[in-house]
């Protein structure tokens, strides 16, 4: 028989365990920015799942890396528009 393969919402509650000590050692603020970036991981499940990548650890920080370069993408556009309104330069 082949092996069995964890689902991938599985291996990231794991992973996502696994920093739990890490977590607990921040400043409030500090651990609520985790929470956001590992649930970035958990909006891209389905998304790990396809990519069928062996360390949940590489999903978890790939989704992150995504949602963060959307939130820049979107900040930067913000500000370029404010720009254009202000006429600053």
């Amino acid at each position: 028989m082949g092996r069995t393969v964890l689902p991938i919402t599985q291996a990231i509650h794991e992973e996502v365990a696994s920093w739990a000590k890490f977590r607990r050692a921040l400043r409030k603020e500090d651990q609520e920015a985790l929470d956001d970036c590992f649930q970035a991981a958990l909006m891209h499940a389905a998304e790990g799942a396809y990519a069928t990548r062996t360390d949940p650890y590489e999903v978890v920080v790939m989704a992150i890396l995504v949602e963060q370069q959307k939130a820049i993408r979107a900040l930067a556009s913000r500000v370029a528009q404010l720009s254009e309104e202000g006429g600053c330069t």
